[in-house]
């Protein structure tokens, strides 16, 4: 019987042995592919998640840091308009009342002027000055001229010197002075009248001195309080100016590192899906190819041997001269293959 169809199987099994070890080598450099790729995969996304955690650790800290600066500047800015308002008011009613003492202290150095040139009329006529004629009208002219008697309004105060008034500036500087001495008994202490009316006349002297005196003081601490009140206002615009753009600032800077800690929330949200969805895969691909990758070279030899010795076999059947020991073990062999 020849042996051509057990030769022929021979050949068959040697080759498709050989089939199965490529097979085993390309799924072996497909799983190492794999384990490496996805071995990657998992530290960059691993690492996408480690920076994302730190980018959103500072911006959560750069953002309480802006908000608790933008509160600052809100309440400075509150805070300097009050202190604005508040000079402005305490500003004005220094204008007021500095305005209210220079109308009544130029009031009050009229009506001195008015009684002191009245008493140098009596005791010192050649200082006194006659009030200036009063001009007629058109018609108080051609009334006087028929016949008619023109008559004036009173003046206020007695005898028309304003003297209730100039009791009120006597008594303001009494507050102010030291008392004077006490009167003279008797107007019999005086030699002569026209002493009497000098003491009256300086004594008003003074009085205008004083008005003058508190005037330019006056005058002195409203300019000095204006210039204040200015550069106060100065001041605080330039400051509410800078506070105001380092506000808009510090709120679109915050804006932004809101917007910017969105994307690292949604950016480590989508890096941990996808470090699940690599985890899963590698778990598949470990079931996939462990056991393979654990009996690779077992299975290699295996195959390695059974070639030999379907060679040897082969070897024999075409008369090769070997061993009967090798030559039974060769045919049991064939025969469990079979």
């Amino acid at each position: 019987i020849g042996f051509e169809k057990v030769l022929s199987m021979i050949d068959e099994m040697v080759e498709n042995l050989k089939v199965e070890q490529t097979e085993d080598d390309q799924k072996k450099e497909y799983c190492n592919t794999q384990f490496d790729q996805s071995d990657d995969k998992r530290k960059v996304l691993e690492q996408s998640i480690k920076d994302s955690e730190t980018a959103i650790d500072e911006m959560e800290g750069a953002i309480k840091t802006f908000t608790e600066e933008i509160a600052a500047l809100e309440a400075g800015i509150k805070n300097l308009d009050k202190a604005v308002a508040e000079a402005t008011e305490q500003r004005q009613n220094e204008n007021v009342d500095y305005k209210s003492l220079m109308a009544s202290n130029g009031a009050a150095k009229e009506l001195l002027h008015f009684a002191k040139n009245r008493l140098n009329k009596f005791y010192n006529p050649k200082l006194y000055k006659a009030p200036p004629k009063v001009e007629l009208s058109s018609e108080d002219r051609i009334y006087a001229n028929n016949g008619g008697e023109i008559t004036t309004a009173a003046p206020g105060g007695i005898a028309g010197t304003g003297i209730a008034v100039l009791a009120q500036i006597a008594e303001h500087r009494t507050l102010q002075t030291d008392a004077p001495a006490p009167p003279p008994e008797t107007w019999g202490a005086y030699a002569k009248k026209s002493e009497e009316g000098n003491g009256v006349i300086a004594m008003i002297d003074l009085l205008v001195k004083d008005l003058d005196k508190e005037m330019m003081e006056a005058a002195t601490s409203e300019k000095e309080a204006q210039a204040d009140y200015e550069t106060m206002m100065s001041d605080s615009a330039a400051k509410r100016a800078t506070d105001t753009k380092a506000l808009t600032e510090k709120g679109a800077a915050k804006a932004d590192m809101e917007s910017d800690l969105e994307g690292h929330t949604t950016d480590k949200k989508t890096a941990g899906s996808e470090l699940m969805a690599a985890m899963k895969y590698a778990q598949s691909l470990h079931a996939e190819c462990d056991w393979l990758m654990q009996y690779y070279d077992v299975r290699k030899t295996a195959r390695a041997d059974e070639v030999d010795s379907l060679h040897k076999a082969k070897a024999v059947l075409n008369g090769a001269d070997f061993a009967l020991v090798q030559t039974r073990a060769a045919r049991n062999f064939l025969q469990r293959r079979a």
